[in-house]
């Protein structure tokens, strides 16, 4: 082949590659709102990876355990804004706030991580398939500077975004723009002013925030909870859904007294309790999580949190298949494949049950 000719080639070569990448920013870029009836409430129920992240140097392979299970799924980053001196300040994912020293960035932990899976979601463009990743951020610190260095990582990464526009009336969701990732941001209402009223009208929608818990009364940790027993779905879902806050996130001690420490045995008037709750938050626009269903013993234990321990796996087990059964969009746990297994294969018996 002639000099020319080779050039030619390759010029030809380069300009395919860029109309490529032309035509997949195009596409993104120029979105219109989706209907989200293959993502939205009640379509899907999800794994939510609890704490996937490194912790005091151990763990490291949460992340990827996680994402070995398959997609889609969801993600929780716990994070915190460390400040060291002589450093500039910078947000980390730890659980908590003495394991700071050595923790990742949510950028390098994160959002590097799953960079190849954007990508190739982007360049294939299957909407019907998004949002791929559900990334749940739990903000330890919800520092203004914190909530604007995250704003504007987002802003580093919003090709990859799940948004919606911001207007004038909040309190009509507007439909969202699907993309390969769907950022959830908590209830706090610092979070809703960096993440919704303080963005522009006319501008994008990062993140969606949960709403607001309703408050319990009660002088005491323990009247609370019983009152929040005695209180209906109606009653702790009393709010619909707007362009903001689009999902509702609940301890299991709404559904069984005292949560996972003190459950006993699964019995009917759970199962009814907890398919009302379900119902209800669907019924007002919300997606809904419950956290966190585990099952394990002293040697299954990864650096697990043992107030979330129902004490065998045959304990989880019964309330993940009720979960899957009822519909809840987010099953928080950190025993990621044995809920996947289960997930997609009901009738299998997981190992560790009895």
């Amino acid at each position: 082949m002639s000099f020319r000719c080779l050039r030619r080639t390759r010029v030809r070569a380069t300009m395919a590659l860029g109309l490529t990448c032309l035509t997949a920013y195009a596409v993104r870029a120029h979105a219109t709102p989706q209907a989200t009836a293959h993502f939205g409430p009640g379509a899907r129920v999800l794994l939510d990876a609890h704490n996937a992240y490194p912790e005091r140097g151990q763990w490291s392979t949460r992340i990827d355990d996680a994402l070995a299970t398959g997609l889609p799924i969801a993600i929780e980053q716990d994070l915190h804004w460390r400040v060291a001196g002589g450093s500039a300040p910078h947000t980390v994912v730890a659980h908590d706030d003495d394991a700071l020293e050595g923790a990742p960035t949510l950028d390098a932990h994160f959002f590097a991580r799953i960079r190849p899976i954007m990508e190739r979601a982007l360049a294939e463009n299957r909407r019907d398939t998004w949002p791929l990743i559900t990334l749940n951020l739990d903000f330890k610190d919800n520092t203004p500077a914190h909530l604007d260095a995250v704003w504007a990582l987002l802003g580093t990464y919003e090709s990859w975004l799940t948004t919606a526009p911001r207007t004038a009336t909040p309190a009509h969701a507007e439909a969202l723009v699907s993309g390969p990732l769907l950022v959830l941001v908590g209830s706090d209402s610092a979070q809703r002013r960096r993440f919704h009223d303080d963005v522009p009208v006319g501008a994008t929608l990062r993140a969606f925030g949960a709403m607001r818990p309703v408050p319990v009364p009660g002088a005491t940790k323990a009247l609370r909870a019983r009152r929040a027993m005695r209180m209906t779905s109606a009653a702790h879902i009393n709010a619909h859904a707007d362009n903001f806050a689009r999902w509702v996130n609940f301890p299991w001690s709404v559904i069984e007294a005292g949560g996972q420490k003190t459950a006993g045995a699964w019995v009917p008037a759970d199962s009814v309790r907890l398919h009302a709750f379900v119902q209800r938050a669907h019924a007002q626009g919300f997606w809904i999580r419950f956290y966190t269903l585990d099952g394990f013993s002293a040697a299954e234990d990864r650096g697990f949190t043992t107030s979330y321990n129902f004490g065998s796996r045959a304990a989880a087990t019964v309330r993940w298949r009720a979960s899957i059964a009822s519909g809840v969009d987010f099953v928080a746990t950190d025993q990621y494949a044995a809920f996947t297994d289960l997930r997609r294969s009901p009738s299998r018996t997981p190992d560790g049950e009895r």
